[in-house]
């Protein structure tokens, strides 16, 4: 691959060591542009208009966080991934450079394996929200094809994103497939019942099983060493996995509000920021309660704790069936919603015939069957 064919990366770091270093640890798959300070980082976005901005906050004169808010004010360069460079402490600074439309933060000294799956992270969303847009614009041009291609469009839009999380936790492939038959089901039974008929219709369980990948992008923005950790987290790490509803509702929500044709990724930003929640209001990020929730975070919330319960992990060999139903009873009226698990316990021979047919380790399909 030729070096023109490079995503461009404006790096911004008033200490030309760190620059250096950078160019570096992307030389090898990123063309990387540079910029000592505040002004000449903005003359450089205007003119060349990166893929992506790596950008220190604390620089003399004009500081990342200016340099932000003017990028972002511009349509030209409103669109470009911002990563802000964060000294450790810089708490308060990394909020607000997340607030301001950053798209997530590094902390020095940097860790060159953690810039590079961050920065390709980043480029690969920015390069799924570029060939989304470009579809939406093809579709309007051809209006007797557009039904169609928007159809596709949905769904190569939505697996190459939830595949972006798979890349991130390879243990989320078969969870991937298997938590969409089993939505597709319960949300089917719980129609068949004549519950939730305005919100269950056969178009909307179509779109409700297309969204439910989308409920883990969020795992993007965690970082390798605690997503990828071989045993169970430290009250520290569990803060930051906890943080991964809202990465993922931000990452859509960019999407979203960029193409018109984007309403069937409004699901996805709804699951996704909501399938922690818990029906007695003890869940995250926003402590939601009881039918506050929405119906589809409810359905997945439910899904997705069950498919945990059956899966092998690193720290974890599958729960028997038993075992498994059990757990789920328990948390009737407080993790879940007693209307959807009454509906669950009727499927639950359906759900092990999913594991079964889906399962990514001869542990889990044993445990189904037994």
């Amino acid at each position: 691959m030729s070096e023109q064919s490079f995503p461009t990366v404006l790096v911004v770091d008033d200490v030309q060591v760190n620059v250096e270093l950078l160019k570096e640890v992307l030389s090898d798959t990123c063309s990387v542009i540079e910029a000592t300070n505040g002004q000449a980082a903005l003359e450089r976005a205007f003119d060349e208009v990166p893929d992506l901005i790596l950008l220190d906050v604390m620089m003399p004169g004009m500081g990342g966080h200016e340099v932000c808010r003017r990028l972002k004010r511009e349509r030209a360069t409103s669109e470009i991934p911002v990563i802000f460079i964060t000294a450790k402490g810089e708490e308060e600074d990394e909020a607000t450079g997340l607030k301001l439309g950053a798209v997530d933060y590094l902390t020095k000294p940097i860790k060159a394996s953690i810039v590079r799956t961050r920065v390709r992270n980043h480029l690969q969303l920015k390069r799924a929200r570029e060939e989304l847009q470009s579809r939406n614009n093809d579709l309007e041009r051809k209006v007797q094809r557009r039904t169609a291609q928007l159809a596709r469009m949905q769904e190569v839009t939505i697996q190459g994103m939830a595949t972006l999380a798979e890349y991130r936790d390879p243990e989320t492939g078969g969870h991937i497939r298997r938590t969409q038959y089993y939505i597709k089901a319960l949300a089917e039974r719980l129609r068949e019942k004549g519950l939730f008929q305005d919100d269950l219709n056969p178009e909307r369980i179509e779109l409700l099983t297309k969204s439910a990948p989308l409920h883990d992008i969020g795992k993007v923005g965690v970082p390798d060493h605690i997503l990828l950790k071989p045993g169970l987290l430290t009250p520290e790490e569990f803060e930051e996995i906890k943080e991964h509803p809202r990465y993922g509702y931000d990452a859509l929500k960019f999407s979203v509000r960029n193409s018109e044709e984007a309403d069937f990724l409004q699901l996805g930003m709804e699951i996704a920021y909501n399938h922690h929640e818990k029906w007695d209001g003890s869940g995250y990020p926003r402590g939601l309660k009881g039918e506050e929730i929405p119906l589809s975070a409810r359905l997945m919330a439910l899904v997705d704790v069950y498919d945990a319960l059956v899966s092998k992990r690193v720290y974890k060999e599958p729960l028997p069936q038993n075992v498994v139903l059990e757990t789920m009873e328990a948390r009737r009226g407080t993790h879940f919603d007693p209307v959807l698990l009454d509906a669950f316990f009727e499927l639950t021979g359906d759900f092990r015939r999913i594991i079964r047919d889906h399962a990514d380790f001869p542990e889990e399909r044993e445990a189904a069957i037994g």
